[in-house]
């Protein structure tokens, strides 16, 4: 959500970001709206103290014994009634108008983030790990021969529909096992605080994260009106909606492991083999909530946070700084963080790490009562994926390959698999 006070304090500026972004200036109609909605709320206060004035000038003529004048002044504080109600349900529409046009308008741009049209024009910052090398053409996750019997699309395509996925055995185990790995990872090492939140939320929750009005298609609503949450971001990030919080009670640094759900609207033909892009999926996900002037650094410690956990895999990637083209509607600058995937001989996103700076806090009404007095300000938000699990799951299984289809597991799951290490070619672990 935008603020339209500076909106009006410097439309140009505003305009340039939009431009940025690839958007077409907006700054003359929001403010010819905004002019539309104040002036109405100026003449309905007006006629509010001409009702006023009148019906006391009633009392005054019925004093007097002034019946004539009683009843013109009786008629008019009726007149005037009518028209401040007329007015204020007039600037009421205007403003919920103006407010819904303003939820729809993405955030700006950080100035540091670069320009560009699309996913071509990020810019690598960072590389990590040596790309494996193999004396064997390497295959996907799902042509493995220990993985084929454990990773079963029909039989979920049978129970859901396409883009679900069965997993059982030992590739659920190392599933699993990633997703603990994961969270002990962040609340032992990186002092995140776990979170078990619900998947469905109301929709003032998928609001107030920037997920509502503009992408309702891309979730999953149910009959009663509660949505499957996108990613727990949704349900972390809310916990703050609707509080004024103590500066010393910030950061607040949540993460959670939890089921995703996406409709992938407008995302035919896009990574559909294996399990890459799937309509349910599980994350860990973090979610940190700050003083202003602290996002940014907060930024770069979630990032690094993420990164570990790829280290510690011992899986190659490499982090990006998106493109003003390619960030997400919330975003004021995004890191995405993208794995070696031998199968697919490229590396494949599989966190991104965003600051969204207030423009969730503004739609949640989340701020902070600065130490040092003053009036309450709106804290910061931030989110990123700690990490996708199934798609960390692909980056195990294809960058541990061997030549006869078995994986090589790493040594940081050993804990977590009873001290096993290799997930046979005949599906076994040992």
């Amino acid at each position: 959500m935008h603020d339209i006070r500076a909106i009006r304090e410097n439309p140009a500026a505003f305009d340039a970001a939009l431009s940025r972004r690839g958007d077409a200036p907006l700054s003359d109609a929001l403010l010819k709206l905004d002019a539309e909605r104040r002036a109405k709320i100026t003449a309905a206060e007006q006629a509010q103290s001409d009702q006023k004035k009148a019906a006391k000038d009633v009392g005054a003529a019925k004093a007097r014994g002034d019946d004539a004048e009683f009843e013109r002044l009786r008629a008019l504080v009726g007149e005037k009634k009518n028209e401040v109600a007329a007015m204020q349900a007039e600037a009421k529409e205007l403003d919920a108008k103006l407010t819904d046009l303003l939820a729809r308008i993405p955030n700006l741009p950080a100035e540091d983030v670069p320009d560009g049209a699309d996913e071509a024009d990020n810019v690598e910052i960072h590389r990590w790990g040596d790309v494996p090398s193999f004396d064997f053409e390497p295959k996907e996750h799902y042509e493995l021969a220990s993985v084929a019997a454990s990773m079963d699309f029909e039989t979920a395509a049978k129970i859901s529909g396409s883009r679900f996925v069965l997993l059982s055995g030992a590739v659920a185990r190392i599933h699993r096992a990633l997703a603990q790995f994961m969270l002990d990872t962040h609340t032992t090492d990186n002092g995140m605080t776990e979170v078990n939140p619900p998947v469905l939320v109301r929709d003032e929750a998928m609001y107030g994260t920037d997920k509502l009005p503009k992408f309702g298609e891309d979730s999953y609503q149910t009959s009663e009106g509660m949505w499957l949450i996108p990613t727990s971001e949704v349900p972390l990030t809310y916990i703050v909606a609707g509080h004024t919080i103590d500066e010393s009670y910030l950061p607040r640094r949540y993460t959670a492991h939890s089921l995703c759900f996406r409709s992938e609207a407008g995302s035919a033909g896009r990574d559909t083999s294996g399990m890459l892009r799937q309509h349910q999926f599980e994350k860990v996900e973090m979610v940190a909530v700050t003083h202003p002037d602290k996002s940014d650094e907060e930024q770069k410690r979630m990032l690094r946070c993420a990164e570990g956990i790829l280290e510690a895999l011992n899986i190659p990637y490499r982090t990006v700084v998106l493109c003003t083209g390619d960030m997400g509607f919330g975003a004021r600058r995004t890191f995405d963080i993208e794995a070696w995937l031998p199968g697919q001989n490229a590396y494949r996103e599989i966190s991104s790490v965003s600051t969204t700076g207030d423009f969730q806090a503004r739609r949640m009404n989340a701020r902070f009562k600065p130490e040092a007095g003053g009036k309450p300000e709106f804290v910061h938000t931030l989110n990123g994926s700690g990490l996708a699990v199934g798609r960390c799951l692909i980056a195990v299984l294809e960058n541990g390959q061997q030549a006869d289809g078995s994986v090589k597991l790493p040594e940081a799951l050993a804990p977590y698999m009873g001290g096993k290490t290799t997930l046979n070619a005949d599906g076994s672990l040992s």
